[in-house]
């Protein structure tokens, strides 16, 4: 089993640790796990790192991604869902399709988003959404987030939108931040993750393709956005016992900071990155994915 990672399109009605399991058990990978939690409600592309991928996760959360939600007006709920408690009805005439799109469409850029309760945020090592499912409620603060682009649409008379949207922005929260808007609530009533990063629907693979062996794992390296370097054997023998290795023995033009895709004889390895010290600088270690074999 070679590393690598899997795009898994998880249905919904399944944990994100359950769909780790089962992508482990059918590939036969000693490790397993993802980033970016989807809530058993949402469906969609859900990435699974397998062995030493797994060492890439902290690289994957940034990315940027993109949804399809369900927005369902007049109703507010305690999970911004619409699994939860009712908290309220809205009795009046609800806001047209146009409307609607009107309030979803300002969202659409920079600003500030309180996290739902109904998260995997922790606070004193302890889930929000635990303490929510208590009935305890704590303050959480503002995150900048970015909405890049809103379209909303219209199916069998149920209200959509097509979200890209930053790391860190809840959908539910937007949900009922455009009920809000419109004066009559809202919470989310679907949710699909059609984007995460270089991740897309069209590419993923689901339980059924996995276990009849149709799919393909994404090399590692392939998810980081940094230039490539080949270490001649010499260096990329020192290098991958630790020692920095100066730039100029490299001929390489590079400033301080910069972060490199390292190869060595038996291809990619490790991340590496300029550090400076007395005016001298010189690549080092970031992090090992592959041992190296000698």
């Amino acid at each position: 089993m070679k590393a690598g990672i899997i795009n898994f399109y998880k249905p919904t009605g399944m944990t994100s640790q359950t769909a780790v399991n089962i992508v482990k058990r059918l590939t036969g990978a000693k490790k397993a796990g993802h980033c970016g939690t989807l809530d058993p409600l949402a469906c969609g592309v859900l990435p699974i790192m397998l062995d030493n991928a797994v060492k890439a996760s902290e690289y994957l959360t940034d990315h940027d991604k993109t949804y399809i939600a369900g927005i369902k007006l007049g109703i507010t709920t305690d999970s911004g869902d619409i699994t939860g408690n009712t908290l309220s009805v809205y009795e009046g005439d609800h806001p047209s399709f146009e409307e609607f799109a009107k309030a979803a469409k300002s969202f659409v850029g920079e600003q500030m988003q309180v996290p739902p309760m109904y998260s995997a945020l922790k606070r004193d090592g302890k889930k929000l959404v635990d303490l929510a499912r208590q009935g305890i409620t704590v303050e959480r603060e503002a995150r900048k987030i970015t909405v890049y682009s809103l379209t909303p649409f219209q199916k069998e008379n149920e209200f959509f939108m097509t979200v890209s949207c930053s790391r860190g922005t809840y959908i539910r929260t937007l949900c009922e931040d455009i009920g809000a808007a419109l004066g009559c609530g809202a919470t989310m009533s679907f949710l699909e993750r059609a984007v995460v990063g270089s991740f897309c629907k069209e590419d993923s693979f689901t339980e059924e393709d996995i276990k009849n062996g149709r799919y393909v794992l994404t090399p590692v390296e392939s998810i980081f956005p940094f230039p490539e370097l080949r270490l001649p054997e010499f260096y990329d023998r020192l290098f991958a016992n630790g020692q920095a290795i100066q730039t100029k023995k490299l001929g390489l033009d590079a400033e301080a900071g910069e972060t490199f895709k390292v190869y060595g004889k038996d291809g990619f390895y490790a991340i590496g990155e300029i550090a400076e010290k007395d005016g001298e600088k010189a690549l080092k270690i970031k992090k090992i994915f592959f041992p190296y074999q000698i």
